[in-house]
């Protein structure tokens, strides 16, 4: 068996199983509910949950999604996040076994965990984002690319970008066309890609972005100038691909 072949599939089963933990804080947390205490419980009938429930993807395979007792349907959430953690940490190890692979699955794992908070809560938590911007600081300690100099340059950059951006639409507008949590991603994301990605990473999310609006006009859903988009969701799934890319080309 390969190296390759090996950092995936540990990065991938470790991906799982910290997309359960994912999952559950992004159920938990916007409810102000400890993800740390209290065990896993059917949302239907309150049923404790027993390990052999619990198995990352592999249990909502077998279940079908729906609790045991009660036949309830079990949250998606749950699977989608699993098998998402499952891809970050194999596309990891495919592009960069080794310690660099560790770096960019954890980029990718913090990015999923915004991602899905930003998609059910319209929330970016600071403490999280901050985890985020420390992480990138700390994988340029550790000598992996891009050079410190230019992580820094992107961290003030990106968070520059998007307040400017913020700030001038709300003075034309007079009233809030951004969270101010989007600002402090990009400037996070900013710190793991360094300045030159980041072009790339806000034209990517913008695209995402209109192909999202396009879609809901498709299906006929009205879609208004203050319809709220999750950006800092689209800025997310722009920025891990972009470090893909980035470690792939790398020498």
């Amino acid at each position: 068996m390969s190296e390759v072949t090996v950092w995936a599939m540990a990065l991938g089963v470790l991906g799982a199983i910290l997309g359960s933990f994912i999952a559950a804080l992004v159920i938990r947390w916007p409810d102000d509910r400890s993800v740390m205490q209290g065990r896993s419980a059917c949302d239907g009938c309150g049923r404790i949950l027993n390990p052999v429930e619990l198995v990352p993807l592999l249990s909502a395979l077998v279940l079908r999604g729906r609790c045991r007792g009660c036949g309830v349907a079990i949250s998606p959430v749950h699977w989608r996040i699993e098998l998402a953690a499952l891809a970050i940490g194999v596309a990891a190890g495919i592009v960069a076994p080794g310690p660099v692979g560790i770096a960019g699955a954890v980029f990718g794992w913090l990015l999923l965990a915004l991602a899905s908070l930003d998609l059910v809560a319209f929330w970016l938590p600071d403490r999280l984002t901050l985890l985020l911007a420390l992480a990138g600081l700390a994988s340029a300690a550790l000598g992996i690319e891009p050079p410190i100099a230019e992580r820094l340059i992107g961290g003030a950059a990106g968070f520059g970008i998007l307040w400017l951006v913020a700030f001038g639409y709300r003075r034309l507008r007079g009233r809030d066309g951004m969270g101010g949590g989007d600002p402090k991603l990009f400037g996070a994301i900013g710190l793991w890609l360094g300045w030159q990605m980041l072009p790339a990473v806000l034209l990517i999310a913008s695209m995402i972005g209109l192909g999202v609006v396009l879609a809901a006009h498709l299906k006929g859903r009205a879609m208004a100038a203050d319809t709220a988009l999750p950006f800092g969701a689209l800025l997310a799934i722009a920025a891990y691909p972009a470090w893909l890319f980035m470690i792939g080309l790398a020498p």
